[in-house]
């Protein structure tokens, strides 16, 4: 399965009665969400590293061909330098692999503080990364990292590492004329895309809209992207945001009809092999 789609968190009670059955309890949000997308992004780990019970449960809730994409806690990101965060990096990831196949790629998302003057720390971080192996995404946040020389350089450090660069785009966000995030806790960026393809994989998370005609051109493109990307070979997490969680699944659901429709080779979503219509609802 070279193409997965899913959003950012699993236990959001405003999908009850719409994604989820109605009186769902929340101890069966995970296997519910897991029974219509193949991958989440695992945001909860950012804050708290969850115990081996925990990864134990996840597993039994999950299929098999179902992948977490987790990102490193924030006290290991966001405490100045990398350098000094190695040893706790390789100890989560080493917690984390308790999951097995059902572990996709974890990623680290660095503070808009961070800027290319670290290049050095964080070169280093990565390098002792990659001789783990296991599958890293990067995403950047301070706004050079998106000019030149920085751009260059940092993409061909991920390209010699293997390590992938997280595409961020919140440009339906910011390109509307409302303001999306007006009532949410926590501002996404805005920074320009960058389309750079660094790995045998590319973890892409895209900030929609709750109005669908504003994520409409960004979309498109983003087929053309996962089409080029697909035919060569490239391995896509596709990750749906929205400032209004509850329409998170519905833009997830058009993404996924609009590669259909545009002949893009991805694999059925797994809700069309369930029977259950109050699952679909919400569709």
């Amino acid at each position: 399965m070279n193409f997965r789609i899913g959003c950012a968190v699993w236990s959001y009670k405003g999908w009850v009665g719409d994604l989820y059955p109605p009186k769902s309890p929340s101890s069966k949000f995970l296997r519910l969400y897991s029974e219509v997308f193949s991958t989440v992004e695992g945001n909860t780990t950012f804050y708290a590293i969850p115990n081996q019970d925990t990864l134990k449960r996840w597993i039994v809730a999950t299929p098999p061909s179902f992948k977490f994409c987790l990102k490193l806690p924030k006290q290991l990101t966001h405490q100045g330098l990398l350098q000094p965060s190695i040893a706790g990096a390789l100890s989560f990831l080493a917690q984390m692999q308790t999951l097995g196949d059902r572990l996709g790629v974890i990623f680290a998302q660095l503070p808009p503080s961070y800027s290319p003057q670290l290049l050095t720390d964080l070169t280093t971080f990565l390098e002792t990364w990659a001789d783990t192996k296991a599958l890293l995404a990067l995403e950047v946040r301070h706004p050079d990292w998106f000019t030149e020389p920085h751009s260059s350089k940092l993409t061909a450090i991920l390209e010699k590492l293997g390590i992938g660069r997280v595409l961020l785009d919140s440009r339906p966000i910011y390109n509307a004329p409302d303001d999306a995030q007006l009532h949410s806790d926590r501002r996404k960026p805005n920074l320009p895309v960058n389309f750079s393809v660094t790995a045998p994989f590319s973890l892409i998370r895209f900030i929609s809209h709750p109005e669908q005609q504003f994520n409409q051109s960004y979309l498109e493109e983003w087929v053309s992207f996962c089409d080029r990307a697909l035919r060569q070979g490239t391995q896509i997490y596709f990750f749906v945001h929205c400032p209004m969680e509850v329409r998170s699944p519905h833009n997830a659901r058009y993404f996924h009809q609009l590669l259909q429709q545009h002949n893009v080779t991805v694999p059925p979503l797994p809700w069309h092999k369930t029977n259950k219509p109050t699952q679909l609802k919400l569709f």
